[in-house]
Formats: structure tokens, sequence, C-alpha cells
């Protein structure tokens, strides 16, 4: 990646999108804008005194209507960090268990004052659906198996950080693809970016389909790894399916699982990513997970500085002045 960039060489002031809904309507431009400011508050994380108090006075509320570790708690932490006031909503304890719409749970938060919500839900189109219903900024943090685009931020700002540029590198996804909202945000992502993607699995998770998005579809694990720059693990996405797509677990892991025999069907130095959680032991073994190769807890980490540049760039643009 270039060099950091301080305050004075940006300026958000022009930003025009008020929601962050997926990564497949971000011009490369936009992409590369986000993640220029996601270095500058990785500067901060790292230490070096930088202003971050750009969402002071504003409320940013968390609304999740699916469990998340890794998501919910760094867009708290993102949020904080840039001196927001948060509050966190999970299904369990709110109205929604009573009977109250989305709708109206989002109509009800915008009243309290909220002046963001950061959305996860099953249902795609979610975030799209209350960004045409209330007036506040709204992010997305996955709706159901159609995007999540932060999480794709993320992955891609991580592998600037280890190559400078994505383009012409290949990266392969490996499993659920069918299923996977990050599949779908980050094909959009590292495709923009110039990189040549790979979705590989079994046919029942990877149909040919995907080859009419502009990626190349594999169903031999041998042939997806071997030219590979790095390789993302999904696990299986068993909340969202109504029937098996294979005989069985250990069969998966059996054929499309990553594991140190099959380390040396990946090139030297390839990268293995995973956006968790990892099912140890079926999509990928534990001493790949933990080896020098994985970047999968640099990705969590960036997720912070990626999520502040977020909510900076939906919830108050105009706080950052200078040439971007």
């Amino acid at each position: 990646m270039s060099s950091y960039c301080t305050e004075s060489e940006m300026d958000m002031s022009n930003w025009s999108r008020k929601h962050l809904l997926g990564i497949e309507e971000l011009t490369s431009d936009e992409i590369e804008r986000i993640l220029k400011l996601a270095k500058f508050f990785k500067k901060g994380i790292d230490g070096d005194p930088i202003r971050t108090d750009y969402l002071k006075g504003k409320r940013v509320v968390n609304l999740f209507m699916e469990p998340s570790t890794r998501t919910r708690i760094a867009f708290e932490i993102a949020a904080k960090s840039l001196h927001a006031d948060v509050i966190s909503v999970a299904e369990q304890s709110s109205s929604l268990t009573k009977g109250e719409t989305l709708r109206d749970t989002a109509m009800n938060i915008q009243a309290l004052g909220a002046d963001a919500i950061v959305l996860r839900h099953s249902s795609p189109g979610s975030p799209l659906f209350l960004s045409r219903i209330v007036d506040v900024p709204i992010v997305n943090a996955g709706d159901g198996a159609h995007e999540h685009p932060s999480q794709a931020l993320l992955d891609i700002y991580t592998l600037q950080e280890r190559w400078g540029s994505l383009d012409g590198k290949k990266i392969t996804i490996l499993g659920d693809i069918l299923f996977s909202r990050v599949a779908r945000s980050n094909f959009w992502a590292l495709s923009k970016m110039g990189a040549e993607v790979t979705f590989a699995g079994p046919s029942t998770l990877v149909p040919k389909q995907f080859e009419s998005m502009g990626a190349r579809v594999c169903h031999d694990l041998k042939d997806g790894l071997e030219d590979a720059d790095a390789v993302m693990l999904l696990r299986i996405q068993h909340e969202r399916q109504s029937s098996s797509h294979f005989p069985s677990l250990s069969e998966y892991t059996n054929i499309f699982g990553l594991n140190k025999d099959r380390k040396g069907w990946l090139k030297e130095g390839a990268l293995i990513l995973h956006p968790g959680p990892v099912n140890r032991g079926v999509e990928l073994d534990s001493e790949l997970t933990d080896s020098s190769q994985s970047v999968i807890l640099e990705q969590v980490s960036n997720g912070i500085a990626v999520r502040m540049a977020i909510l900076c760039l939906c919830a108050n643009p105009g706080s950052i002045k200078g040439n971007l």
C-alpha cells in the first residue's frame, strides 16, 4: 500500500454515499478512498497521535438480528473510537420477539435519536429496505446470503497491506459459495481491484451459474489451489440450508478440507484467509489456521480501522478536510 496519509491530505467532504449497502454498487475509486481513510485510522490504532473524534455527539445503533462476534464487536469499537455513543441491540432483546416489524423497529430507533444504524439481518435486501424508510445512514453488516461489504473491505485491506496492489493476483474462495454473502462481496471487491477470482468447492455449493458473474468455477481442490496467491476458506452455512448439499460433513472435509497434507498444493508464500468463525478440522485444520501463512487475525484487527472509515464516511463525511 502507499504511504500513510495525514488528515491534511484527505478530503471526504464530497463523499456522496449516505449508506453502505453493498460492494457491487461501489466503484474502484470509492473502495480506494475507504481503504485510504482506513489507513489513516490504522495509524491511531498502532499508537500514532491522530484525531479520531469525528463522530463526537453522534449516536450509532448496532441492530444485529443474527449472531455475531467479530463484526458486532468491531463496529462497537470502531464507533467508540470515533467518540460516538453506541447502543447495541440483539433480536432476542428487541420488540421483534413481540411481533414488531423491522420497519417499525427502525423508525422507533430513528425517533430515539440515532444518527446511524448498523444492520445485520437474515433477509437479503433488508438494509436497502430500511434505507428507503429512515432518514439516517444504514450500514450493511451482512444481509442473508446477499452481501457483507465491511468484511470484503477489510479482506482486501489485509491483502493490500501484504502485497500493495491486488492487480493480477489470483484469489481462490473455497467452500460454501452458494449461501455465502462473504463470497459475493469479496468477488466484487477483488474484481474491482484487479484480482482474478476462483470459486472452488463441491458442485452443489459452487454451481456453474457463478461463471456469469465473471468468476472461474472449479470443483477440484488441487486445481483450485495450485495457482492461487491467496485462498479464502468459508465455513458451511448450515443455518441457510434447508437440505444437505453433500452426504456428510466428514466427506466434505475429506474432499475439500485444507489440511497439512494438502499444504503442498499451495504456492510458496500463499496467504490463508478466513472471515470466521473457523470450524477447525472441517474446512481448515488447526495447524494451517495458526500457521505463518494465515492472516486471519490480521483480518480481525484490520476490521476496526476499516469500519471506522465506513462509519465516518456514512455518518459525517464532511468532518475530514484536505485533499484525498
